[in-house]
């Protein structure tokens, strides 16, 4: 296994992680959040697909956006199966970009992220993205913790 597929994979394991959480929130707690200024689980769902489609799009412009319409604010969260469903051709997309990267591209490609205080390599980025939908995913976790909730065992 190569850098390449070692990252898709890790992007994989954590999705299929994730979609083991958040199939574990009951309906009634969708809009739940431990505080006022916290997000709710559905915002924080929405939140890690909408900011891969960000990241995707910030990688094809090897640095933040100017602009970004955000394909997700045009329709409210119906259910998980039709937010994973909508997702999966950016997911496909994202997916698909990060296998075309060569092992060079992941120390020389810069991504330029000044605007939010950092300029970093390819891999660092790819890295980072992975880590803010696992990071999300804890927070889930916790949230069903804090609500009382049965937590899905997620190291398979």
């Amino acid at each position: 296994m190569n850098a390449i597929e070692a990252i898709v994979w890790n992007f994989e394991e954590i999705r299929r992680r994730s979609i083991i959480v958040w199939g574990s929130i009951p309906k009634e707690y969708l809009d739940w959040s431990p505080d006022s200024d916290a997000m709710s689980m559905k915002e924080m769902i929405r939140h890690v697909l909408d900011s891969e489609h960000y990241y995707h799009l910030a990688l094809l412009n090897k640095g933040s956006l100017e602009a970004y319409d955000s394909p997700y604010e045009k329709s409210p969260f119906s259910t998980l199966k039709e937010e994973i469903d909508f997702s999966q051709t950016y997911r496909d997309a994202f997916i698909d970009t990060v296998k075309s990267y060569t092992q060079d591209d992941l120390t020389q490609v810069k991504i330029d992220r000044s605007d939010v205080g950092y300029i970093r390599t390819l891999g660092d980025m790819l890295m980072r993205i992975a880590y803010h939908e696992a990071v999300h995913t804890g927070q889930l976790l916790d949230y069903l913790r804090t609500a009382g909730l049965k937590r899905p065992k997620v190291w398979d």
